[in-house]
């Protein structure tokens, strides 16, 4: 998931105390599992089940912390099998890469790029996880069940998913201009214009960071033509000079292209990063009233800034662009569990991540989006994170990242491919056509050489 650089700040989850590492992860293992045996709750033939299962994953500090009380969840059931989770940090794909070449992968590892799961299943080093299919059936709508699908067989679970569909905005100055969070996108263009008479610029956009620039064209695209079309320009079975692009991008420029609306103008938004885009937004006073970005901005807000959640800060939907089916249709990146084994134990793990007891025992300390749709809202333990996460579980229509899909050469590299084109598009708003163009080439030359 491209937005991996800010992940650690960005969480919201609890700082408390991690309560296990590792077996092999360093100087600061102390325990090999993280587990809370119950009896009481415990079945005789969850007792027989026994085994270790290894597992690597991204999740350090307060986020590995509360993952152990998922395996703590997990033990009260299946006392006998023992979880050894390996935080590796945004080196799991290097990591679990390394290891499947020497012949040696975790049981389980935790992969947020799609396109290397796809890779990884293609080449026939995962396990098919067919056997959950029933749970993951009971408990989420057919479309996640789609995500974790590679050729027809299931491959992965989407445990954990960030909600990127977002848009966070001031709350004394949208009160000081006497408008609302947009619902439309027609309604976010005229209250820029009420926004920028007040005195604050409607937008900030942290445009040095060109996956911001890519996340704004995807939900523009998405609630625009919907996601079998969004799924086709993912696939680069339609081009990117296709008209549905030339749309999107001419609605995009409505936004990038109001310089005078931009927090420091067009130079400054080219300038700023993600992380200036949010504390440009909630600084007091501040230069710019609205950031488009996903749930990890929240974060962000409360680490770098005053804002407080409600009177300082808010979140909403992206806007719909068009009425119907996919007006709310939402964009995640998501964490997908994978298996490179295939054991009673693992079977058991996977089985029981796909249940409501799973993802709450993370959800309710926060810092964590679920598509689980069982997952009551009420879980989630305050009002800013109920409104990011809980529309994930509830969306008919979710899709990935599109950037993560494709070669990463062009969607998911510094300076180039997507990434830089649009930060082209950002300096030079009315060429849209030649965007296109550029798109295209860039996307057909990746393709190409499967990078």
């Amino acid at each position: 998931m491209k937005n991996r650089v800010v992940r650690g700040a960005a969480m919201t989850a609890l700082a408390i105390p991690l309560v296990f590492f590792a077996a092999g992860c360093g100087k600061k293992s102390s325990s090999s599992s993280s587990s809370t045996n119950s009896s009481s709750s415990t079945t005789s033939s969850n007792s027989s089940v026994k085994g270790t299962v290894t597992f690597d994953g991204i999740w350090t500090g307060a986020e590995a912390a509360s993952f152990a009380k998922v395996i703590a969840a997990f033990n009260q059931q299946y006392p006998n099998v023992k979880i050894r989770y390996k935080p590796v940090g945004n080196n799991v794909p290097t990591v679990v890469g390394t290891a499947v070449a020497g012949g040696h992968p975790p049981d389980m590892a935790d992969i947020a790029q799609p396109g290397l799961v796809k890779q990884l299943a293609t080449q026939g080093h995962l396990k098919p996880i067919t056997y959950a299919k029933s749970a993951i059936a009971a408990n989420f709508a057919p479309v996640w069940q789609q995500l974790g699908t590679v050729n027809g067989t299931l491959y992965a679970l989407v445990f954990k998913a960030a909600n990127k569909s977002l848009l966070w905005y001031n709350v004394p100055a949208y009160k000081a201009a006497g408008v609302t969070a947009p619902k439309t996108w027609s309604q976010l263009l005229s209250d820029a214009k009420t926004l920028k008479q007040s005195g604050t610029p409607a937008y900030s956009i942290g445009g040095a960071d060109g996956w911001t620039l890519t996340d704004m064209f995807e939900n523009l695209y998405l609630r625009t033509f919907g996601q079998a079309k969004y799924q086709a320009l993912s696939n680069h079975t339609i081009k990117w000079t296709d008209p549905s692009v030339i749309t999107t991008l001419k609605e995009m420029a409505q936004v990038i292209g109001d310089t005078g609306n931009l927090a420091g103008g067009r130079a400054g938004a080219i300038q700023n990063g993600f992380n200036d885009s949010v504390t440009n937004a909630f600084s007091n006073p501040p230069k710019g009233a609205t950031v488009f970005e996903g749930d990890f901005v929240g974060g962000v807000i409360t680490s770098s800034t005053k804002a407080k959640p409600g009177t300082g800060f808010n979140t909403a939907p992206f806007p719909a662009v068009k009425p119907g089916a996919n007006a709310n249709a939402v964009e995640i990146g998501g964490d997908l569990f994978v298996t490179f084994r295939d054991t009673p134990a693992i079977e058991a793990f996977v089985k029981f991540l796909a249940t409501p007891q799973a993802a709450e025992a993370w959800a309710k300390v926060g810092g964590f989006g679920t598509g689980n749709k069982n997952v009551p809202a009420s879980i989630y333990p305050d009002p800013i994170t109920k409104a990011t996460e809980a529309p994930i579980g509830q969306a008919s229509a979710v899709v990935f990242d599109m950037s993560d899909l494709q070669p990463s050469s062009f969607g998911a590299t510094t300076g180039q491919g997507e990434w830089g084109i649009f930060q082209d598009f950002l300096k030079n708003p009315s060429d849209v056509n030649g965007i296109a163009q550029k798109l295209e080439s860039a996307a057909s030359a990746a393709y190409k050489s499967g990078k």
